[in-house]
């Protein structure tokens, strides 16, 4: 990750949610979940935090391998939170990311063969570039929130 330092790190959120479960006997599974789902949906990190540190206390020792892998991942999972409230269902989920690579895969398969990597290469930038404009065009985030966010205020000559 050289290329990109000083970038967060999202963990998709329904993916940390299946891993967690995973380590939670089927039956007790739906309270689980709806606990999970609780700090998930909060807009604040504090509040997010806490209900974890809450679902923590609350099944370390039932579910112990469940609360070790909740614990592990929780801050990767909660980065979505350090965003404009606007964003944040956006990037909390890799469903846009799994949608653009399955639409890669659907239209590559189409063609079958490439005459070289450059070819296949060439197809997978074109159909991103297309999604993306579709993208733009519907306006799924506005950046001004995010841009305010990280700008800093210009100094005034005195």
């Amino acid at each position: 990750m050289a290329e990109l330092t000083g970038a967060l790190w999202q963990r998709c959120v329904v993916h940390f949610e299946r891993n967690v479960l995973a380590h939670v006997p089927q039956p007790e599974r739906k309270v689980v979940a709806e606990d999970l789902k609780e700090v998930f949906s909060m807009k604040r990190r504090s509040t997010a935090e806490s209900l974890a540190q809450a679902f923590i206390e609350r099944y370390r020792d039932r579910f112990k391998r469940a609360v070790e892998v909740f614990a592990q991942g929780l801050d990767e999972a909660l980065t979505y939170l350090d965003f404009p409230g606007s964003h944040q269902r956006h990037i909390k989920s890799t469903n846009v990311l799994e949608r653009l690579f399955r639409e890669v895969k659907r239209r590559t398969k189409v063609v079958g063969a490439f005459l070289n990597e450059k070819s296949l290469g060439n197809l997978a930038t074109v159909v991103m570039l297309k999604m993306t404009e579709d993208w733009a065009l519907r306006r799924c985030m506005d950046m001004g929130p995010l841009w305010a966010a990280v700008e800093k205020p210009a100094k005034v000559a005195t």
